[in-house]
């Protein structure tokens, strides 16, 4: 990796866990050999906070850091992307602390490949119900001969991740996982619903498909989120959902929780 100058180490990024801007390019270099592969040659979604967490923005075109990134124009609009470690650490030097890729890698971008779930719960709903829900959705998927992986998303829910190999266009993509989701809820309409609406998720599992669109992302596995906590999107085993919470990983305790959870994700999956 190449040498980057780092500004201001010894800056407070989250206050309330005196976690300095150190600690966390520390953290991303410690996680890039596996971060990288779910990010790179993936249009990006950034959160960027240049004094702390208090003071965030989304980034997802390239201004004075284009030199540091690769660029795709999609509908006469430019968009960044990363290839190499050090451009993800030059991100986190000008205050990336999210990333947010999207379902496409950049020269297949018009055939997604990773299609995801986001499992988010109603306030009343307990853990023990939204474990029960991500085993119950996970169940569906495998009557659907489709292969699964978990991970937390660092805030209230789970994230289901289906790979897939590059054989739909966007509309069929689409389609597909707003029939799963939809199926989902049919088959559990005391568990689930498909309505973006929050009045009407009361005691309910909001199923989030929409990432699975052109212009969509989600959280990266492995990124940070910019809020207390220092919480982490991290892969987790499936015999691991009863022992971790949702925002259960931080970047205090991360290392407990690395393993071999995602080792063999591989766009097997194949639906045309």
């Amino acid at each position: 990796m190449e040498t980057i100058q780092i500004s201001n180490p010894q800056k407070i990024l989250y206050p309330q866990d005196k976690i300095t801007k150190l600690a966390v390019i520390e953290y991303y270099i410690a996680v890039a050999p596996l971060m990288m592969p779910y990010v790179a040659k993936r249009l990006l979604t950034v959160i960027r906070c240049h004094e702390n967490i208090a003071h965030c923005f989304f980034k997802k075109h390239p201004t004075t850091d284009r030199h540091m990134v690769k660029t795709k124009t999609v509908n006469k609009e430019i968009y960044f992307y990363l290839e190499t470690t050090t451009q993800l650490i030059y991100q986190v030097q000008m205050g990336t602390l999210e990333f947010h890729v999207g379902s496409s890698q950049v020269q297949t971008f018009h055939r997604p490949d990773m299609m995801i779930f986001d499992l988010d719960p109603d306030d009343k709903v307990t853990l023990k119900q939204l474990r029960d829900a991500v085993r119950k959705l996970k169940s569906l998927l495998e009557q659907l001969n489709l292969t699964a992986y978990l991970k937390t998303s660092g805030g209230k829910g789970y994230h289901i991740v289906v790979p897939f190999k590059e054989t739909m266009n966007w509309q069929k993509f689409h389609d597909f996982a707003e029939r799963i989701a939809q199926l989902a809820e049919k088959t559990w309409p005391q568990i689930f619903t498909t309505n973006i609406r929050k009045a009407e998720r009361k005691e309910k599992i909001f199923i989030d498909y929409l990432r699975n669109s052109k212009n969509a992302s989600c959280v990266a596995p492995y990124s940070l989120r910019a809020r207390n906590g220092a919480t982490i999107s991290m892969p987790i085993r499936w015999q691991d959902l009863d022992t971790i919470k949702p925002n259960g990983v931080n970047i205090k305790n991360y290392k407990k929780y690395i393993s071999d959870a995602w080792s063999d994700f591989h766009f097997v999956n194949f639906y045309n």
